[in-house]
């Protein structure tokens, strides 16, 4: 209780001094997300945007955590979207013309840099940084505060894409505000990400048709013994005001069945290490039935790679069929009770298809430690 008797403190004094900095009005203040309002860009910094960004913050309690004190992946990745989902949507609607919602359409690979724990302060910022004619880039970074010690760290990166989609008429995409660049070069470089992103959105939903099917008595180690699904009924709460799941909202429960099977395989305490992109393939409209299914599919040493599907079933409407509506790889480590990095149980792929995969993980895997190692291929 003292803990957090210091926390709400140390907000209300944050809070007052933004109301002192900040164009009244312009910014919004909530009791449990923390505050977020535009920032004047002052001085010499010609690396950001005139769009402003946006910062979120709030301290992390034991319900965001597992039993181990570590904060879900999930809890952080939905703070993101959060955030992400404020500042273009406050971009979109700039300009005087049809109003419109920010959705969520995919996110890059984001990756757990560091450990948060219950207790520290979340500070998560975001930041536009490209726009296409029907698409906005956001840059998210999330710190972590001990607010006993005031010390900060950095624990992720994270880039968002953002469609605007009327409000009369949410399956109807508007025009982006465009943004006034400060170099050449930043238009052009996201350019560059925005086809990248679009032509990697569009080939993962094709290749993502197929189902988790469940196994009756699996060996320990395959991938029908860990592999588990979570049926969800989109509510009210999960819900945008317009009638569609927040993207943080399933990003969220996808990480839980990620982490139910990381768990089942290697019956350690476990943690998000990294997340591949996340691509939502269609809107997930209140009232229907998702399952989100999860499934093991390479194994390193200390690592273990998971697929996660989310299939949108619209009950309540018998003229839609079951639709695929997410797709993306979590990356998980094991861990010891002191925090340290545990090896994995191999995995052991028994079908064609779960071989293929696994080779197919492996491939991700020995890409992007190439990657973290300065090489632009992988050593064998």
């Amino acid at each position: 209780m003292k803990l957090l008797a210091r926390a709400l403190r140390l907000c209300e004094f944050g809070r007052q001094a933004s109301s002192r900095r900040l164009v009244a009005g312009r910014g919004c203040v909530g009791p449990r997300r923390g505050c977020c309002a535009p920032i004047q860009v002052v001085g010499p910094r010609a690396d950001l945007l005139p769009s402003g960004a946006c910062i979120t913050g709030r301290i992390m309690r034991p319900d965001d955590a597992n039993v181990a004190g570590n904060v879900h992946g999930g809890t952080i990745l939905k703070m993101i979207e959060e955030a992400g989902a404020i500042i273009s949507t406050r971009h979109c609607n700039s300009q005087n013309g049809e109003r419109c919602v920010a959705a969520l359409a995919r996110v890059e690979r984001t990756d757990f840099l560091s450990p948060m724990c219950i207790g520290e302060v979340a500070h998560v910022s975001a930041e536009i940084t490209y726009t296409s004619k029907h698409s906005v880039e956001v840059q998210v970074n999330v710190m972590s505060e001990n607010i006993l010690t005031g010390a900060k760290k950095l624990t992720n990166k994270a880039t968002l894409w953002y469609v605007p989609l009327s409000l009369k008429n949410v399956d109807k995409v508007l025009e982006v505000p465009p943004v006034v660049y400060s170099r050449q070069e930043q238009e052009e470089e996201g350019r560059k990400r925005y086809e990248a992103q679009k032509l990697e959105r569009m080939e993962t939903k094709w290749r993502n048709g197929d189902i988790v099917q469940p196994v009756l008595n699996p060996e320990p180690n395959t991938v029908s013994y860990s592999q588990s699904s979570l049926i969800h009924l989109v509510g009210p709460s999960d819900c945008t005001l317009h009638g569609f799941v927040h993207g943080g909202v399933t990003m969220k429960l996808m990480d839980e069945v990620a982490g139910i099977v990381a768990a089942r395989h290697c019956k350690t305490n476990i943690v998000t290490a990294s997340v591949d992109a996340i691509n939502f393939h269609d809107k997930i409209r209140k009232g229907c039935v998702i399952t989100i299914s999860g499934r093991m599919t390479f194994t390193s040493n200390k690592s273990m790679e998971i697929e996660v599907l989310v299939d949108a079933d619209p009950v309540v409407d018998s003229s839609q069929k079951r639709y695929r509506a997410a797709s993306a790889f979590f990356t998980y480590v094991s861990l010891s009770q002191e925090g340290r990095s545990l090896p994995v149980p191999q995995l052991v792929p028994e079908t064609e298809d779960e071989k293929k995969r696994f080779e197919e993980g492996k491939g991700r895997y020995l890409q992007m430690k190439a990657k973290r190692q300065g090489h632009t291929e992988p050593q064998p």
